[in-house]
């Protein structure tokens, strides 16, 4: 039986060619089946042994998929989600709607949170986190992802805040059966176009339904926009995480109906948030 330090770096060497972060990956990998903490497994990694089953999830990891699969469980904002192949992973960049719902606090906290398209429920959860003070509710179109949601709030002793309810906001009158008005609405929808080019990681293994959203990507933001009347507090604020490319058109979208519109950048410098109200700032 290989040792896990000797393991680890012979993991890492061959995870070079599909992943910027070979190391953290064999890592986490080595601790899930180590079935220790990272930290725990880095701390005593001179006297470990490499488990047998590491090398089945090495190879697992060779074909593409994720590591937040492979081991259940993505951390986020501080607090581990479980995930599974039915909801979105959730990734660095979004954070940067925790930290705007934070700044935008500093005025007047939210009571009432609302997240379109909840998936796991992170980033509700993490907003809830923040405001002890807040009730929130998440939706989703898929019975599976409502589960996960579901369990993360348990595991974050979160359920007395947080209602998770299945909506489909494709059908007519959705924003019906909703109790708003809501002081801050999150939405990471889909926004990637059907025409686009996706890494293994992702077109094989997340589900589509949460990715794509038409030939431009602006389908669910079309959708979501006209309802947002109704859902949204006076002083209310919005932040819709966008795509790349996208800031344009989906600013265009929203001030047709009305709304002022900032864009902030992500960790890479890209175009990730737009932070809407019915007020200048």
């Amino acid at each position: 039986m290989a040792d896990a330090a000797a393991a680890l770096r012979a993991a890492a060497q061959d995870l070079q060619s599909i992943t910027d972060t070979p190391r953290l990956d064999a890592e986490l990998l080595m601790a899930h089946a180590l079935e220790m903490s990272r930290e725990d497994m880095l701390l005593k990694l001179p006297e470990l042994n490499a488990p047998r089953d590491f090398r089945e999830l090495l190879q697992r990891r060779l074909a593409h998929e994720p590591v937040a699969h492979i081991i259940g469980e993505k951390e986020f904002w501080g607090l581990s989600f479980q995930v599974s192949p039915d909801v979105l992973i959730p990734r660095p960049d979004s954070e940067l709607l925790i930290e705007e719902a934070i700044r935008l606090a500093a005025e007047k906290p939210p009571v009432r949170i609302l997240d379109l398209g909840t998936g796991s429920g992170a980033l509700l959860l993490a907003t809830l986190s923040e405001f002890p003070d807040a009730t929130g509710m998440g939706i989703d179109a898929s019975a599976s992802a409502l589960e996960i949601a579901h369990n993360n709030a348990d595991r974050l002793s979160l359920t007395d805040r947080a209602q998770f309810r299945m909506l489909d906001w494709t059908c007519s009158g959705w924003a019906n059966d909703l109790p708003g008005p809501f002081d801050l609405i999150l939405a990471n929808p889909p926004y990637v176009s059907t025409d686009a080019s996706l890494s293994a990681e992702v077109a094989q293994y997340e589900p589509h339904e949460a990715l794509f959203a038409g030939v431009e990507g602006l389908d669910d933001y079309r959708i979501i926009l006209p309802a947002l009347e109704k859902l949204l507090a006076t002083g209310g604020h919005v932040l819709f995480e966008i795509g790349y490319d996208q800031a344009k058109n989906v600013t265009q979208l929203a001030e047709s109906h009305g709304y002022f519109v900032q864009c902030q950048q992500d960790l890479g410098g890209n175009d990730r948030l737009l932070t809407l109200n019915r007020t200048a700032s």
